[in-house]
């Protein structure tokens, strides 16, 4: 079910284990197996469920963890509260409480880094932006420093080492996917990716000398951060798609 893009894994185990799926017209069972050939029936009352869960862009502060609390500092889903819902969201939805149960960070934004961070009760959506074939680009503006030139880096910067960020570097022993990196001013990179291995544009930027600044996500997919106001939120559009 989770492979046809139905649901998550987890809303397949409680699908089943309300009597909501079956299979060639039976009620199916925990751990049946399948083949294409067979015909999967889903209950209205599992869509309808589907249908209320929500997902909502946040734009992260500098100081909270994306997601278990860590080392004293609070997860980002405490400022999911009706004082910080964005009085510009064009969305209809109205914050309810039943929101957070199960809501969760799809993908990592570090505790020194601000901007666009998705929590979804939505177990597509979090496959389709963090599942192992995900491919979906995020970008980022990220304010450097090269050695002791606290301004003007790109022009001591060598061009051979920003191609270098774009393709040939790895890590955690494994190589990295090509990345858009350009200068957008003198002191600021953009960078867009298709991977999300932890504090990855640091441990880069690293690699060729580059002390990360500021870091600020802006886009994943098709949904950009625009301007929605640092600690404030919004739900995610009906027609918006990542």
């Amino acid at each position: 079910m989770a492979e046809l893009g139905l649901c998550s894994r987890r809303e397949a185990d409680n699908w089943i284990a309300q009597g909501w799926v079956k299979v060639n017209g039976r009620v199916a069972e925990m751990g049946v197996k399948v083949t294409p050939e067979d015909r999967i029936e889903v209950d209205r009352k599992a869509q309808n469920q589907q249908q209320q869960q929500v997902t909502i862009l946040l734009h992260k502060p500098m100081g909270y963890v994306s997601g278990q609390a860590e080392d004293g500092h609070e997860p980002a889903v405490v400022l999911i509260n009706p004082r910080t819902h964005w009085r510009e969201d064009p969305s209809r939805n109205r914050f309810l409480p039943p929101q957070l149960r199960g809501l969760a960070p799809a993908g990592r934004l570090d505790i020194d880094s601000v901007g666009l961070l998705v929590l979804t009760q939505d177990g597509r959506v979090a496959r389709q932006l963090i599942g192992e074939d995900s491919g979906i680009e995020k970008e980022y503006l990220v304010r450097v420093a090269y050695g002791p030139v606290a301004q003007n880096s790109q022009a001591a910067f060598p061009r051979e080492q920003l191609a270098k960020l774009r393709h040939g570097l790895s890590l955690d022993g494994q190589p990295l996917k090509p990345a858009k990196v350009d200068w957008q001013n003198p002191e600021q990179l953009r960078f867009v990716l298709t991977e999300g291995k932890k504090r990855q544009i640091r441990r880069m930027c690293e690699q060729v000398g580059l002390k990360v600044v500021g870091l600020k996500r802006i886009r994943i997919g098709n949904v950009v951060l625009g301007n929605l106001p640092v600690g404030a939120w919004r739900y995610l559009g009906p027609q918006e798609r990542f």
